[in-house]
């Protein structure tokens, strides 16, 4: 008799394709085993606000967890863009898989980003996405933006923005890849920690599971965003802060490049180290206290008081 396995997840499209996709390599790998999936409605996908208003750590992910520690779920899969820097007791990351494209991207009928007319009204409830945009374009308009993937387009479609700024990796997964209209460089526009990859959440001593979802990890993934979440974490930047974070192994060494910014766009500090592979934790230390003696601590502090 096969073994069962529960996925805890989200049910917007991109959250069941991520789940689905985990559940077809799993029963690939294991003959042993079939995967169902246990669709839950998280707390912010009930909200019709901006994540940032009501301070954005956890949101996606906390009925997930609670769905893993009660025992209804074995594993959860998450955007690991999503995911707060500290866990519940008794949950771990374990598996984060092959990273898919890292960049934001420009959607619209526009060609570029360059190209939008003056004042033009741009799509994203990202900090971090509206620091660097109006970096470039202070004269653009910030609107914010909720809802999934396919949401988000339609309201693109009916007029109610000139553009989006999406992650590379939803589009591409959910096959909008012809929608992207510009790949933004990470010169100009540095992507959340984690961003592109999927990371697979169980209990710490599941060891039976621990051991089926091993294989699905990717180490070169799993490295860069180890550095990424350790320079978010040293700085306490939440999901939702003007943090940017990425990381690439280039000879044997990884290279970190970390940010934050004002949300205008008048100030943004940028840091950027290498280091071994085995070093992932320091070096992520290392920028975000390069960042620090910049003044990104006043920047972040300034924006906590206002939550």
């Amino acid at each position: 008799m096969k073994r069962t396995i529960t996925i805890a997840t989200r049910e917007s499209p991109l959250a069941l394709w991520q789940a689905n996709w985990v559940k077809a390599r799993l029963e690939a790998i294991h003959a042993e085993i079939t995967v169902n999936l246990l669709g839950l409605t998280t707390t912010a996908d009930q909200l019709d606000i901006p994540l940032t208003v009501v301070g954005g750590k956890g949101l996606f992910v906390k009925e997930l967890e609670e769905a893993l520690l009660d025992g209804r779920a074995d594993i959860a899969v998450h955007s690991m863009k999503d995911v707060p820097m500290e866990l519940p007791n008794g949950l771990i990351i374990p598996v984060l898989c092959d990273r898919e494209a890292p960049q934001d991207v420009f959607v619209s009928e526009a060609e570029s980003l360059s190209s939008l007319p003056m004042n033009a009204v741009v799509g994203t409830s990202s900090l971090r996405r509206q620091s660097q945009v109006l970096a470039m374009r202070p004269d653009l308009q910030i609107k914010p933006l909720r809802g999934n993937v396919n949401t988000r387009l339609a309201k693109l479609d009916r007029g109610d923005y000139a553009a989006l700024i999406l992650a590379a990796a939803g589009l591409k997964r959910l096959g909008f890849e012809n929608r992207i209209r510009e790949f933004l460089s990470v010169d100009d526009m540095l992507p959340a920690p984690g961003q592109g990859v999927l990371g697979i959440e169980c209990r710490e001593k599941d060891e039976k599971i621990l051991s089926l979802i091993k294989p699905l990890n990717h180490k070169k993934s799993a490295d860069c965003v180890t550095a990424e979440r350790s320079l978010c974490a040293r700085l306490n930047g939440g999901c939702q802060a003007p943090v940017a974070a990425y990381a690439e192994i280039k000879d044997e060494k990884i290279f970190l490049r970390g940010l934050v910014a004002k949300p205008d766009g008048t100030l943004v500090l940028r840091g950027a180290q290498s280091d071994w592979i085995e070093n992932a934790v320091s070096l992520g230390i290392k920028v975000a206290d390069d960042l620090l003696s910049q003044g990104a601590g006043e920047i972040l502090s300034c924006l906590m008081l206002k939550k």
